[in-house]
């Protein structure tokens, strides 16, 4: 297994943790509503609307993925 393959896979390993992390995490937050659909908006997420959202999270990192992705191929096949 090449270097660059082995650190790719360190890298998804680390953005899987990452993500089961921030899935458990709001799983909690969501346990602690207590069946309550129109709870109020904590005030850190208020502040943070957009760096809190995981829609917009995931899309910043699959257009960072794909930027990436774009280069990676970009100099493997001498494009560059």
């Amino acid at each position: 297994m090449s270097m660059f393959i082995l650190t790719l896979t360190f890298i998804c390993i680390g953005i899987l943790v990452f993500s089961l992390g921030f899935t458990l995490s709001a799983a909690k937050g969501q346990k602690e509503v207590k069946g309550e659909l129109d709870a109020s908006i904590s005030s850190n997420v208020k502040r943070h609307v957009y760096i809190k959202n995981p829609v917009f999270l995931s899309y910043a990192l699959a257009f960072l993925l794909w930027f990436f992705a774009i280069i990676f191929f970009g100099f493997y096949t001498g494009w560059w």
